[in-house]
């Protein structure tokens, strides 16, 4: 098909002003609808699991922070990883693990944070929430695993 009747196509189509689709949303000139922006009377949500959700998720940092103290302490006498290799990878390996751990329990802090908020404040529109999410998201990328690969000499 040409661009020409192509565009043809599409300039009859607006003069004979054909249907519009609508999709999760009343028509603008329907009568006695619910007013542009306000959400319809079947939308249920309970604020009180949302909270309730976001608490359990920051209450896995207490978890976390006792899995990286029990780290921490079989990491205590290691000392000087200097002249031995297996010791100097175990020392990377903890090194890459503490970041990790560290990471996921401050992704459980906001997400957290995050699902109360929401509870508290439902009106946010699904695309705000989308983009709160997807910024967390981005913000703790998986790191790449640095343990059990093999180094050059």
């Amino acid at each position: 098909m040409a661009w020409d009747e192509w565009e043809q196509l599409k300039t009859d189509a607006v003069a004979r002003g054909s249907a519009r689709m609508q999709l999760n949303q009343y028509p603008a000139d329907q009568g006695g609808g619910a007013p542009t922006g306000v959400a319809s009377e079947d939308l249920k949500s309970d604020k009180k699991a949302w909270v309730q959700a976001g608490e359990g998720v920051k209450g896995l940092k207490d978890g976390i922070g006792k899995a990286l103290a029990k780290l921490d302490d079989g990491q205590a006498g290691l000392g000087d990883t200097g002249g031995c290799q297996s010791a100097a990878a175990q020392k990377e390996l903890y090194d890459s693990w503490k970041k990790y751990v560290g990471d996921v329990s401050s992704r459980c802090d906001e997400l957290g944070g995050l699902l109360e908020r929401s509870g508290h404040d439902l009106s946010k529109s699904d695309q705000t929430v989308r983009e709160e999410l997807d910024k967390l998201k981005l913000e703790y990328e998986d790191t790449e695993a640095v343990g059990g690969q093999a180094k050059e000499k």
